[in-house]
This record gives structure tokens, sequence and C-alpha cells, in this order.
């Protein structure tokens, strides 16, 4: 392998993912304030240029100039690091995802992903976790009674829902007989394995919404209960950072179930026109990141105590029982 393969190529698609994630975030916001506006029967943003296209920017450019304040209390160099730490996780988790099938690009096998890790799966749980301690440390350096009881609802929440996501990715790993995202994409799959695979999705995304901290597990957030929770004392463009996570995690959340679930970048006329692949790729995560939305806009938010229960007491017994079952479906059946 030569220098372009190593250092150059991973640089590119390394810029070219951070681009993309932030501008999809950008847009994301927009089609999530038009969705819920059409569940609302209002109109959503549509002044900022047509469509309201303009608003995103619009939101940037606010966020941007709005004036720093650092609170006299906080522990300063752990409050300044806590929304890098929060967004830099869900911007590397996106590394193991293969958008796209191998394509010859100006004359060279280009993969449209950052990095082909044979453990995947155990490699976005672990990323996933250390997103944690971004909203922890916010909670503990702003010396404040809300942001403490937010950063703890999250901490709880996150390690309550990581348990049955983690039993579930296992239940796929005897299905698929791989750790590797690629090859869960690349690995034909008998009928059964589909059908059964699909079977966990609900579970799965429920599991999705309250690890990304999404209505109706926003318990950490709450505005009636803990103002803004862990990011009480936080503004501008310290604030958006805390924003851009919760956004840029619910894509990935988004991709890693399209793979999953969805056959990630399979469809019609792929291996006859490679480029096909990236579109319904996007395709797919747009309408999972449209059951997000769609949930917001329908389920009124959970009480924390049944949030609690719903994961050690239904959610988690479940996925246990659907690992057993896959257990023996795959020695009975192969």
């Amino acid at each position: 392998m030569d220098w372009m393969s190593l250092v150059v190529i991973p640089i590119i698609k390394s810029l070219v993912l951070i681009i993309g994630l932030l501008t999809a975030f950008a847009y994301l916001t927009w089609y999530e304030r038009k969705l819920v506006a059409r569940f609302q029967v209002r109109y959503g943003p549509n002044r900022a240029w047509k469509f309201g296209l303009g608003q995103p920017v619009a939101d940037a450019l606010k966020a941007i100039f709005k004036e720093e304040v650092v609170p006299a209390h906080v522990d300063k160099p752990v409050y300044l690091l806590a929304p890098a730490l929060s967004l830099l996780p869900a911007l590397v988790a996106f590394a193991v995802v293969p958008i796209a099938p191998s394509m010859m690009l100006f004359g060279r096998k280009i993969d449209f992903f950052i990095a082909d890790v044979n453990i995947a799966l155990l490699y976005v749980l672990a990323i996933a976790s250390v997103g944690t301690y971004g909203i922890i440390l916010a909670g503990w350096s702003s010396n404040n009674n809300y942001s403490i009881l937010g950063a703890l609802r999250a901490s709880a929440q996150m390690v309550s829902y990581e348990l049955p996501m983690g039993v579930l990715l296992a239940s796929f790993v005897i299905i698929t007989g791989t750790l590797s995202l690629r090859g869960m994409v690349e690995t034909p799959r008998a009928l059964w394995q589909s059908l059964w695979m699909m079977v966990a999705f609900i579970p799965y995304f429920i599991c999705a919404l309250a690890e990304t901290n999404r209505s109706p597990f926003d318990l950490p957030e709450t505005e009636n209960e803990l103002i803004a929770g862990f990011q009480t004392e936080y503004g501008g463009i310290k604030f958006a950072l805390f924003f851009m996570s919760e956004y840029i995690n619910m894509i990935t959340s988004s991709a890693i179930m399209t793979t999953l679930f969805f056959g990630g970048w399979k469809g019609p006329l792929v291996d006859q026109f490679p480029g096909l692949g990236l579109v319904y790729f996007f395709l797919k995560v747009v309408a999972v990141l449209f059951l997000f939305i769609w949930v917001r806009a329908s389920i009124p938010r959970a009480r924390y105590d049944q949030l609690m229960r719903f994961s050690w007491k239904f959610l988690l017994p479940l996925s246990l029982a659907y690992l057993a079952v896959t257990a023996v479906l795959k020695v009975v059946i192969g």
C-alpha cells in the first residue's frame, strides 16, 4: 500500500464525513421542524429563503454570535471540555458504518467507510458509553442542582438502556456470525434470519430513543422539572455543541439500524450501478429519522420511574428471551 492509501485518502474521507455529518445535522433540524409542524397543522420555518431552507444557517449564525458567558461558580476547564467530549464520540462512531459499496474512483478502489473494524458493534457500544462522560461532566462542573440531576438521570438512563441494546446486538452477532457492520451488509442472510432480526427492530428502536435522549425519553433535559437539565448553565456555541451531538447521535443510530435491519446500501441495480447504493442508504436513513421525529410529535414524555421500570422489568427480560430463542434457532435451523 502506498502513502495515498495509508494517509491521504483516510484524511480526505474523514474530512468528508465530518463535513457531511455537520451538514446533515443542520438540515435534520429543518426536517424535524417542518415535520413536527405538519403533525401539528402548522407551516414550520418558511421565512428564511424558499421553504425555510435557510433556517439552519440563520440558527448557526445566531449561536456563533451569541455572547459567550462562563458563570463564575463553574469548574471552568471541565465546563469547557464537556461539550467537546459529548460531540466527538458522536462523530467518530460513524467511522465504522459502510454507506455504499466499494467503487473505482480516479483509478483507485475506494471503500465508503473510514475503518473496517472487525469488532465494529463493540466499538459502537464503547464509543456510545464515552459520550455519557460529556453529559456527566457538564452536570458536575456546572455546580448547579438542576444540572447535576439532569446528568445523573442521563447516566442512569444510558446504562439502563445500553444493557438490552447490547443483548440485542449479541443476538445479531449469533445470527450473522460477525461483529463487522460491513460483514453484516455483505454476508447473504437466509429468509428466516432477516425476518427474525426484524422482530427485534422495535425493542432496538426504543433503546436507541433512550440512548439519544429523544422524546419520550428526554428526561435528562425536561423543561418543566429541570429547566434544561445538564445544559442549564450553557449558552451560545457551547449549548449548540450539545444540541449538535444529540442530532448526530440520531443520525448515527439511524445509520446503524439501516445497516442491521434494512440491508444498508443494498437495493435493486446496485451491482450494475454502485452509486445507487449511496442513494438507497440515504433514503433508508431518512426513513428511520422520520420515525424518531414521528415519535417525538406523537408520544408524551414518560415519568422517570416509568422509564427505569420499563428498561429493567420489561425490555431487559425481553431482550434476554430474544437472545435465548435466537441461539436455539441458530442451532436448530443453522
